[in-house]
């Protein structure tokens, strides 16, 4: 029971996380002007996303919404394999973390995608007018952070890990 309990608070505190900062956004951000933070690199913008990363696939809701469904049905059916859960040492703990920021990252934005029809995005970094990446929100954060703890390792640690 308890290890069941500790990855879904954390996924729920990430969720509640993602919501809240969406939340400000909308009701600060929303009809207004970018808000700077860094001058020049870093503001506080907001942006409804209606397709998935970097824009891509607009207008596509629900096929996207499917589609997150369908990633986190295969994500706990292999779990084990994907994430590594239950071997021992350090592979195990990252793959717990990974697997909470993903299944985190995934619902958040799945939320979003169905309830508003569209994600909300508000971290927005450039280079003064050079250079844009695209806005992006908590949830897509605990995807990319969950996307480097599977990946980097791999890189460094010197033994295949199953996937």
């Amino acid at each position: 029971m308890r290890k069941a309990f500790l990855p879904a608070l954390a996924v729920t505190h990430l969720l509640l996380l993602d919501a809240v900062t969406k939340e400000l956004a909308f009701a600060r951000l929303r009809g207004a002007a970018p808000v700077d933070v860094i001058a020049g690199f870093f503001s506080l913008a907001y942006v409804e996303n209606r397709g998935c990363a970097w824009g891509m696939f607009q207008g596509g809701v629900w096929p996207l919404a499917a589609f997150a469904v369908a990633v986190m049905a295969f994500l706990v059916w292999k779990r084990r394999d994907f994430f590594g859960i239950g071997e021992r040492g350090w592979r195990g703990r990252i793959g717990a973390i990974a697997e909470c920021l993903l299944y985190a990252g995934i619902l958040g934005n799945l939320i979003d995608r169905v309830w508003r029809g569209y994600v909300i995005d508000f971290l927005d970094f450039h280079w003064g007018d050079a250079w844009h990446f695209p806005c992006f929100n908590v949830a897509d954060i605990c995807i990319t952070l969950a996307a480097a703890a599977l990946i980097v390792p791999a890189f460094f640690c010197g033994g295949e890990r199953k996937a």
